[in-house]
């Protein structure tokens, strides 16, 4: 029954509700009752003290008159006096006429002539107290009534002193009258209301909540599925919206991932067979003499140009494996970006030369050290500049420029001419099995993997990589470093390029 979330945050929300409702009922009856209590308390005190000085006042006035003649007057003539004290029983209370020796004469009030108190006996405590010359006020019960009551007693006394008699006034119902009665069945009712509207509130509040985490289920179990196009609705500004647009976004990575990871397998899959079967092909052809002598160091060479290019491929998967792995530890020393970038320059010579690139090298000192892992950051730097030359346009330009950036940072800026990137590739560029040449026109020997590596390396630093592209025109490839101190450029300790 709560095993859903919208069930155990209806039931929570409604028993918080109940028991603050309760609570407060019982708060508020504890403080009318306790007010009601005091202030009848007070009345049941102020209706003996009449009680007591009209009759004493009574038996003065006329010697001949009797504690017994006066009760048997009030009874028949019904006097005003004792009627407005006892009036028709609204306080619920009754005045009990009872003998020094506590038999009850007669009563008045709220239950006289039918509480059966008339020749029973007051409790000995009330004569004891009351010949004590004290008001008794107690919690009794009395042998005529099944529940306990409250008991207000005084002694009447003649003229000479001497008790005549003991007026006893008590009450059933002292702590829970009317009024305490109609405030609880208010809060009740209001308590009542308010469940309801909470209720109701509770559902759909929580059904704004569940519903769209219901949804994320659901599209969850498709995705396990192998459905990624799978998107959730996003409704409102809150943060289940701010859920949902996670999500979604999560979702999106995901599916260009997957994308992404069956392209890998395509492409992997076509570098891996292209130079197993040239390999195969070429080696069968000297074993069988198909491929005469004088021809046969030319294919050995072709067979170890793809034996490289398995080699690379091999190297950079490992690399991947041990960057996710974080097994990847990078040195951090000195060393000249301007050296690194001239080396680069050089075993790209005949590259640029096929292609015929004009080439520009900007630097704004001779020499610039930065602190990184040299051979980190000559991967990063030969990986940007390799992208460069086999996309650069044939008589385009190829330029490399260092300069000395803000904060003590050295940005390094790789530019050419040529197909550049589409402005829908350019989020998604540096990531992995990521390829923009989908088509493998330009790029036959990629996999995907030389930007992503690339940026984890920069990332590692705590630098920036970025790229700026106008499809069809030019590409920019930027990455910063951290500058090291120009005193170190004859200190003897900077890393060999």
């Amino acid at each position: 029954m709560f095993k859903s979330v919208f069930a155990k945050y209806v039931t929570a929300f409604m028993m918080i509700v109940t028991l603050g409702f309760a609570l407060l009922l019982v708060i508020v009856t504890s403080i009318v009752s306790n007010y009601s209590a005091q202030a009848k308390t007070e009345m049941m005190d102020n209706a003996a003290q009449v009680t007591k000085v009209w009759l004493e006042s009574a038996m003065s006035n006329d010697d001949t008159a009797s504690f017994e003649s006066l009760v048997a007057l009030s009874e028949e003539n019904n006097l005003a006096e004792l009627t407005n004290i006892y009036a028709d029983g609204r306080d619920e209370m009754t005045v009990l006429f009872a003998l020094p020796d506590g038999t009850i004469l007669s009563s008045m009030g709220k239950n006289a002539g039918q509480d059966g108190a008339i020749g029973s006996h007051l409790p000995r405590e009330i004569i004891d107290s009351v010949i004590g010359g004290e008001q008794y006020s107690d919690v009794e019960a009395l042998e005529f009534l099944p529940e306990r009551v409250v008991i207000r007693a005084v002694g009447i006394y003649d003229e000479n002193g001497a008790l005549s008699g003991i007026a006893a006034i008590y009450s059933v119902n002292i702590r829970w009258g009317d009024m305490v009665e109609q405030l609880s069945d208010t809060v009740m009712t209001a308590a009542l209301l308010v469940l309801l509207a909470s209720l109701i509130a509770a559902y759909f509040i929580s059904e704004r909540i569940t519903g769209p985490l219901r949804e994320m289920s659901n599209a969850v179990k498709k995705f396990a599925a192998g459905r990624f196009d799978v998107r959730v609705r996003v409704r409102g500004k809150d943060e289940v919206a701010d859920l949902a647009v996670a999500f979604n976004e999560m979702a999106v990575s995901l599916e260009n991932l997957e994308n992404m990871r069956s392209s890998f397998i395509a492409n992997i899959s076509h570098d891996l067979r292209t130079p197993m079967t040239t390999i195969a092909g070429f080696i069968d052809g000297i074993r069988d003499g198909v491929i005469p002598k004088e021809e046969q160091e030319h294919y050995l060479e072709v067979i170890s140009g793809e034996v490289r290019r398995l080699s690379r491929l091999v190297s950079s998967l490992l690399d991947l494996s041990r960057i996710q792995a974080g097994d990847r530890k990078f040195v951090m020393k000195p060393f000249d970006i301007c050296e690194m970038a001239r080396v680069i320059l050089i075993s790209f010579e005949q590259k640029i030369e096929e292609k015929q690139l004009d080439v520009a090298f900007e630097c704004d000192d001779d020499r610039i050290l930065v602190n990184a892992d040299h051979d980190a950051v000559y991967q990063v730097f030969y990986n940007i500049c390799h992208n460069a030359v086999k996309f650069s346009e044939k008589g385009g330009k190829f330029r490399i420029r260092i300069t000395n950036a803000k904060d003590k940072k050295v940005q390094i800026a790789v530019y050419n001419d040529g197909q550049g990137i589409p402005a829908e590739d350019l989020p998604m560029i540096f990531e992995r099995f990521y390829k923009s040449d989908k088509s493998r026109g330009l790029d036959k020997t990629g996999i995907g993997l030389g930007l992503y590596i690339s940026k984890t390396i920069i990332t590692a630093h705590g630098e920036r990589i970025w790229v700026n592209s106008e499809a069809g025109k030019n590409c920019e490839f930027f990455f910063t470093l951290t500058r090291a101190p120009h005193s170190l450029l004859h200190a003897g300790d900077l890393t060999s390029v």
